[in-house]
């Protein structure tokens, strides 16, 4: 999962043009997902999809408004976004059928932590960077999942060894949290998500034509180069094997 993820580079191709390349089972996979997300929305409502905005996230979000299921969409606006993924953000906004919901930081959070711990506080340590995603990412997240039963990721076993066993229903954490975790996407290849979005045309990141396969905040991402891990780009300076902010974490 390293070149064949980038594939070969070019200074002037598209990630759209550059990476679809669809697996031999696409058209299953393609509709198990629409059978998922449909069985998502008649059976687990209220459900939300959680979006990055990324280029799997872009893909489900299609899908649902393909299908016109009532299924809404909310989006971290960490305050510390590309203005790439708010651009598109506003894009997305303007031009889908399914509600797109804006959760940020408490204000006054933000304001203390970089007061107390500096604007790069995240670079310190991994303590003081995964501090700055619980008051970005997990406390918006928490009020974004509040009385939903169930909940819709981008997630895929392809992404990194830990999300290796990903399922397409994650029932784990039902008896802790009482939320269900759809993931449609679980079996796609980066080739078949990319097919997608060109065959279909979707809007998407355009931080992916600078490879970017993985986007997240602005301090903490970066461009892979060939031969990295999928999620090499996030929190590059710390040696864990896990990238994970804790959005995805199971304890």
């Amino acid at each position: 999962m390293t070149s064949s993820l980038i594939s070969s580079r070019s200074a002037t191709a598209k990630a759209s043009e550059l990476l679809a390349k669809a697996s031999a089972e696409f058209a299953a996979k393609l509709a198990e997902t629409k059978a998922l997300l449909q069985r998502a929305a008649a059976d687990y409502a209220p459900l939300t999809q959680a979006s990055s905005l990324g280029a799997e996230d872009v893909v489900i979000t299609h899908i649902i408004n393909s299908l016109q299921l009532d299924i809404p969409v909310f989006v971290l606006e960490t305050g510390a976004l590309h203005t790439e993924t708010l651009a598109l953000l506003e894009r997305t906004q303007a031009h889908s059928r399914a509600p797109i919901h804006i959760f940020r930081p408490v204000q006054d959070s933000v304001i203390w932590f970089i007061r107390n711990e500096g604007q790069d506080a995240m670079y310190k340590s991994m303590k003081l960077r995964k501090a700055c995603c619980g008051v970005r990412k997990m406390e918006p997240l928490a009020r974004a999942l509040k009385g939903q039963k169930a909940w819709i990721t981008g997630l895929r076993q392809e992404q990194s060894p830990a999300r290796a066993d990903v399922p397409l229903l994650d029932e784990s954490e039902v008896a802790s949290k009482g939320l269900f975790k759809f993931n449609p996407l679980a079996q796609w290849t980066w080739g078949d998500v990319w097919h997608y979005i060109a065959t279909h045309k979707v809007d998407y990141n355009p931080l992916h034509d600078q490879f970017f396969p993985s986007i997240g905040c602005a301090p903490c991402t970066r461009a892979i180069s060939l031969g990295e891990e999928f999620r090499a780009g996030r929190w590059w300076w710390e040696d864990e094997a896990a990238k994970e902010c804790g959005l995805h974490v199971k304890k």
